[in-house]
């Protein structure tokens, strides 16, 4: 009896893929169809990881007039062929392909990249680009670690390109005119920003360490990350729960609630990371491979005094509430919930006719990065990497206390929280992990990170447990893809 072959991710067998021609030496370049397109100012992009967030992306980008999606780039070589297809279906022109990205660098004619890869490839994407001279949208985070969204600020500033954090609420501009109100003290002082990045999401199982499948260049996959083994909880989408190369939910779904709640707060912090961090949480239920947790709260300190704090619930179960956005509470008692503003006195009134109007740079997501790089002009964006590193590093801030964390008492006192609303919220937070998921004291701890002290000039911790999280700023990377210092990039 023969033995049934695995089908991987595409559905094809390892015998479909050699038979189907698609064996690695027919890559990584296919010759374009040659078609005639108009005006010089064409911007010619390549879109680096075409799976899910990279394929919506690069659909976007091709609808904005005058732009050619010039190469696509991914070392899946199954998908890579696949989306090459699409695009000559969409726009009657083959791009180029290949699995290395620095294929793409090196072509004069390519004016930028677009990153949709796994998060340990992003910060050196936005590196090489820079100093490659091509502009860069980059989705989020920017960075996967504290110290190479340094790196990479630092890396789009000398260089002088364009860097778009892919975090879409910045190119709204209900939500910044919903911004430049809380800035202008129109409903007083904000005291807590709250970033609810709640949705409901399902275990991974265990997968068995295997030899890469032939349609995967597993090199280039990796990239900068320290992976040593292949296994198929990595590729596509469930690397986000390791973290060599993922942050967890804190810094997927999080970094948009996050930016959100950092972007609210007085504009004298931009610039500013905050001074206490703490965090803690748990996988809880799925009993999966998966490292990241799937339940978290997290909580941060600013010099003025302003707070944000986020909350995570993966775990699934009857009546699950689904919670993705953002609160803000006031010092005086009123609260910003929804599209509704509750006043300290408990009168309601809708947002809408209260918001002053601010001003951005139109098209959304692909069209302001487009009209920047055709202006040349790193300001023109709304999210540029110096808010894609700020916000980003709020949420590595909290992961490094969660990673740093003890077992505690699964208790609503376990923190001590001495902030009324901070109390109330991890209340809130606690009981449905109590009451709905049905997690008990009796068999269930929480994972409860150190309150660190951290030093926004120097960018790094210091106190109790200042070494150890100094070492989690930054991670090693593999040969050929090092993260360089920052005052040689």
């Amino acid at each position: 009896m023969k033995k049934q072959q695995r089908k991987n991710i595409h559905g094809y067998t390892r015998r479909d893929f050699l038979q189907g021609g698609m064996a690695f030496g027919l890559l990584p370049f296919v010759t374009p169809v040659s078609k005639i397109f108009g005006a010089n100012d064409r911007l010619r992009l390549a879109v680096c990881g075409v799976n899910i967030r990279g394929n919506i992306l690069m659909h976007d980008f091709a609808e904005q007039e005058n732009v050619e999606i010039a190469w696509i780039v991914d070392p899946d070589k199954i998908l890579l062929v696949r989306r090459g297809q699409e695009m000559l279906e969409k726009t009657g022109k083959m791009p180029k392909l290949t699995t290395d990205f620095r294929h793409a660098l090196d072509n004069p004619e390519v004016d930028g990249i677009v990153v949709a890869t796994p998060n340990h490839w992003h910060s050196l994407m936005v590196i090489w680009a820079a100093q490659a001279g091509k502009h860069c949208f980059v989705e989020k985070p920017a960075s996967h670690n504290f110290y190479e969204g340094r790196v990479a600020l630092e890396a789009a500033n000398k260089y002088g390109v364009v860097v778009q954090h892919g975090t879409p609420r910045r190119n709204s501009a209900q939500y910044a005119s919903l911004v430049k109100t809380i800035h202008s003290g129109k409903f007083g002082k904000l005291s807590v920003a709250h970033a609810l990045a709640s949705k409901s999401r399902e275990g991974i199982g265990h997968a068995p360490v295997s030899n890469p499948p032939e349609w995967l260049d597993w090199n280039l996959w990796r990239g900068p990350a320290m992976v040593e083994r292949y296994h198929e909880n990595l590729v596509h989408y469930d690397w986000h729960w390791f973290w060599k190369t993922g942050n967890g939910d804190l810094n997927n779904q999080g970094t948009h609630q996050l930016d959100a709640a950092f972007w609210s707060l007085d504009p004298e912090l931009r610039g500013i990371h905050p001074t206490r961090v703490m965090s803690l949480g748990g996988r809880f239920v799925w009993d999966d491979q998966g490292e990241t947790p799937n339940t978290q709260f997290g909580v941060a300190e600013y010099p003025n005094g302003q707070k944000v704090i986020i909350s995570i619930r993966n775990v699934d179960y009857d009546g699950y509430e689904r919670q993705v956005e953002n609160r803000f509470y006031f010092e005086d008692g009123g609260m910003i919930i929804g599209n509704e503003y509750f006043s300290p006195d408990g009168d309601r009134q809708s947002l809408h006719d209260l918001l002053e109007v601010a001003k951005i740079t139109p098209g959304g997501n692909a069209g302001s990065f487009v009209t920047a790089c055709r202006a040349g002009d790193p300001g023109m964006v709304n999210a540029s990497m110096f808010e894609g590193h700020y916000s980003s590093a709020l949420g590595h801030l909290m992961n490094i206390s969660y990673r740093l964390g003890q077992k505690a008492p699964f208790s609503e006192d376990v923190t001590g929280f001495d902030h009324p609303v901070i109390q109330e919220q991890f209340g809130v937070f606690h009981s449905h992990m109590r009451d709905g998921v049905g997690l008990n004291s009796n068999e269930h701890n929480y994972k409860c990170g150190p309150w660190l002290t951290f030093d926004s000039d120097s960018e790094k911790f210091t106190g109790e447990f200042a070494h150890n999280a100094n070492l989690l700023l930054r991670n090693p990377s593999r040969t050929g893809f090092e993260i360089p210092e920052v005052h040689l990039v």
